[in-house]
């Protein structure tokens, strides 16, 4: 797997809830070389999601295929469904274009094991209370949905230290903007670099 040294990758990764979903969208939308890098999952698509955009929704049996093809560079099992990054997906975005990743922790530690490839890692936090008050304002769980996600805050916060920059996302246009100067300066750090 390479990579074209202009281009960054970042990971945003944050308990779930935090935003990090909302605020990789935003930066796609400001930043046209920005490409998400749509994730393949067992769960079923929520009333606002499309397939191939939001995420490429699949089977159980269809994700096991695909692990046993070794086709993930990353995947997780969370809140029994499973998560995955596609190395076709990557490898066919990655030529001409900054990605980002929104994964949470555990497909981090696996990506990064890919020395090849620089990654800016940003992880996302928020208030207890104010999770709890985001996840049934958002009315997209059910209560047993919204307690699993709240009660394993705790330890997705543990691994904030794995992390390049650690965010906490209060507010969202004082966050993006702080994601934005994050990814400003590594751009015109690779530039320079380039250019010496």
């Amino acid at each position: 797997m390479t990579h074209d040294n202009k281009n960054i990758m970042v990971i945003l990764s944050s308990p779930s809830g935090v935003g990090k979903t909302t605020l990789t969208k935003k930066i796609q939308e400001k930043y046209h070389s920005f490409k998400v890098s749509v994730s393949h999952t067992t769960r079923s698509p929520r009333s606002n999601e499309i397939d191939g955009v939001d995420y490429y929704f699949i089977s159980t049996k269809e994700f096991n295929n695909l692990i046993k093809k070794d086709s993930f560079y990353e995947y997780a099992k969370i809140f029994e469904n499973y998560y995955g990054t596609s190395k076709k997906e990557v490898d066919k975005l990655k030529i001409s274009n900054d990605l980002i990743f929104d994964i949470d922790w555990q497909g981090t530690k696996q990506i990064i094991k890919f020395k090849n490839l620089k990654f800016i890692k940003i992880f996302l936090i928020i208030d207890k209370e104010e999770l709890h008050k985001r996840l049934i304002k958002r009315n997209q769980n059910t209560k047993t949905d919204i307690d699993k996600r709240f009660n394993s805050f705790d330890e997705d916060s543990k691994h904030w230290k794995d992390y390049d920059y650690v965010l906490i996302n209060k507010n969202l246009e004082i966050c993006f903007k702080q994601i934005e100067n994050i990814i400003k300066s590594q751009k015109n750090f690779i530039f320079d670099f380039h250019k010496s």
